[in-house]
């Protein structure tokens, strides 16, 4: 394949506090409050990368990883098997010295199954799950005894999205250059959970915005993003994204179905 052309969903910057909340049985849905609008943009195949996109970046990369796991709706084979193979990824890809999983998704884009099994549907709007704010909340909400040690030395966020079932051809990732997106285009935006309040990125659009994505992602590999960094010494610290239409996928393709794990990596 090649770059395809597909429309995202981004927020408007109207000075009032956009709003993700989590509701329904298990946290599956989410309700929006804000201003947005639709873009179409240019999705560039990373597959065909001549210099393959890098972690710090680009904001992301693709990786060869084989999963033991059998069923990743088996929350006891997930932190078994699972939450360890992303750790040991993590630190080969990363190179940090440690990683801690701390939480996983598991979505699908089939309305009965998501309802059945409490998942949670694909998330249509640019954004990124941390913020300068909330990045260090989690590193002291995950490691209360630990984040005033920790938050002295480098750290990130990280997250590694892949395939639970067939490759993914309905509702893939779009992923955003990072070196493309300017402090600006990150509006800051309240993020309602069942338990707690927190905090995202939500995307402004720009027409400099650089976007990639990863066709027929396998359920033998993976996508790996940062989300935040606290380095600030010019690498990728942020990575908006968010799922699309492909119009390039068969009008019968198996709805999505995709897990996504986040993690501390500690410098």
């Amino acid at each position: 394949m090649s770059a395809v052309r597909a429309s995202l969903t981004f927020v408007v910057d109207t000075g009032v506090t956009p709003v993700a909340a989590t509701h329904g049985p298990g946290g599956r849905l989410r309700r929006y409050e804000g201003t947005f609008e639709t873009h179409e943009v240019t999705l560039a195949d990373a597959r065909e990368a001549a210099d393959p996109p890098r972690l710090d970046r680009e904001g992301f990369a693709r990786a060869d990883h084989a999963t033991a796991v059998r069923d990743f709706h088996d929350e006891d084979e997930l932190a078994r098997l699972y939450h360890p193979e992303v750790e040991r990824l993590l630190v080969e890809t990363t190179g940090a010295r440690r990683v801690v999983v701390f939480d996983h998704t598991v979505r699908s884009a089939d309305a009965a199954e998501a309802a059945a099994g409490l998942l949670r549907e694909p998330v249509r709007i640019a954004h990124n799950d941390y913020t300068e704010w909330s990045g260090p909340q989690r590193l002291r909400d995950v490691l209360p005894d630990e984040a005033e040690t920790l938050s002295a030395r480098r750290f990130a966020i990280v997250q590694v999205w892949r395939a639970t079932h067939e490759p993914i051809a309905a509702d893939p990732l779009a992923l955003c250059d990072a070196r493309s997106v300017r402090p600006e285009d990150l509006v800051k935006s309240e993020r309602r959970h069942l338990d707690r309040v927190g905090e995202i990125y939500q995307l402004a659009f720009h027409p400099d915005q650089r976007w990639w994505h990863v066709p027929a992602l396998r359920r033998d590999e993976a996508l790996v993003f940062v989300v935040y960094d606290s380095a600030t010494d010019g690498r990728a610290r942020f990575t908006p994204h968010a799922s699309f239409e492909d119009p390039t996928a068969p009008p019968d393709a198996p709805p999505r179905r995709s897990i996504e794990a986040r993690a501390l990596c500690l410098f």
